[in-house]
């Protein structure tokens, strides 16, 4: 099988254990840069092209892509399904998952409980919002920071409101959500493959801090899952079209709460504090699901071949 990798970097730690897990099984594998691609649109004759040169005979795609060029990665994503190329997390399943309140208001419909969340854009309603949600102590986020970046911790409601004009003064979208106090600072990172949850770790916050994000300095242990926690994470990244993803989750005394699903999960965090091999198990998701799609996109290539 010929696997293509989307990434920006091919030093980093997911990267070179996807490389090395695809190789280990004997599969021929290559990295990507997203925004060194480009690509031709025509009727019957889309085509991509890297270096100079075309790319094609593709059986699968992993997308690895960033925040900072969700655009246009996604777009060369969307190119390479158009030309038959199966990937585990489709163009809009990555879109989906990378807009913060699109993914909760798309759970939310499918029954998923999560922390209470409320956004508005005129300030004249920033008062009643704030009411919505309720005392605080409220977390603002951006609606598209990740590793923690953007979330503060609003302890009045008085820093709620100076936080919100800040971001509004950024031009920034964001929403608030309730701070879920029992949840001490930790979470769960459960790490889905196709329709199961193949690792879980618990991150926790390191001492002064509320986000326990890997990258602000929280620790991670092996965490032992619930069932419901599991069906959580399954539900959450089945509704949003993802077969690889990074569902987080907060425990809390009315149960699993969903916090956020991540598209591009890393791998470097979950294989070293649980010591499952995650980077395999997407290996063998696609090649499980990438021979069916290939049968079903022979005569589009032939057709792309010709064109």
């Amino acid at each position: 099988m010929k696997i293509a990798i989307l990434s920006r970097n091919t030093r980093l730690y997911s990267t070179k254990r996807l490389v090395e897990a695809a190789r280990v099984r004997g599969h021929v594998v290559r990295v990507l840069d997203p925004l060194r691609c480009y690509v031709r649109i025509a009727p019957g004759a889309v085509a991509i092209r890297y270096n100079g040169k075309a790319v094609r005979d593709i059986d699968a795609v992993i997308p690895r892509i960033g925040t900072s060029s969700t655009f246009y990665g996604t777009a060369v994503l969307r190119q390479l399904e158009m030309m038959g190329v199966y990937t585990p997390n489709p163009s809009d399943a990555v879109l989906r998952a990378r807009d913060k309140l699109r993914c909760l208001q798309i759970l939310s419909a499918q029954g998923i409980d999560m922390p209470v969340t409320v956004f508005g854009d005129n300030p004249d309603d920033t008062a009643d919002v704030l009411a919505l949600l309720g005392d605080p102590p409220h977390v603002i986020k951006l609606n598209e920071g990740t590793q923690g970046t953007g979330v503060v911790l609003a302890e009045k409601r008085s820093a709620s409101q100076s936080v919100i004009e800040a971001f509004r003064g950024l031009y920034a979208n964001f929403l608030v959500q309730e701070f879920i106090a029992e949840a001490n600072g930790s979470d769960l990172r459960c790490f889905v493959v196709g329709k199961k949850v193949v690792a879980a770790m618990q991150r926790e916050a390191s001492p002064g801090e509320f986000r326990a994000n890997l990258h602000r300095g929280g620790r991670a242990l092996a965490a032992t899952l619930s069932a419901e926690e599991k069906r959580i994470a399954v539900r959450a990244a089945g509704a949003l079209g993802l077969g690889i993803a990074g569902v987080d989750l907060l425990r809390s005394r009315r149960g699993p709460l969903l916090l956020e699903v991540n598209a591009s999960p890393g791998l470097e965090g979950i294989e070293a504090a649980t010591g499952v091999d995650v980077a395999g198990a997407i290996i063998e998701l696609l090649q499980s699901n990438a021979a069916e799609v290939a049968a079903e996109a022979r005569p589009r290539r032939n057709m792309l071949r010709k064109a």
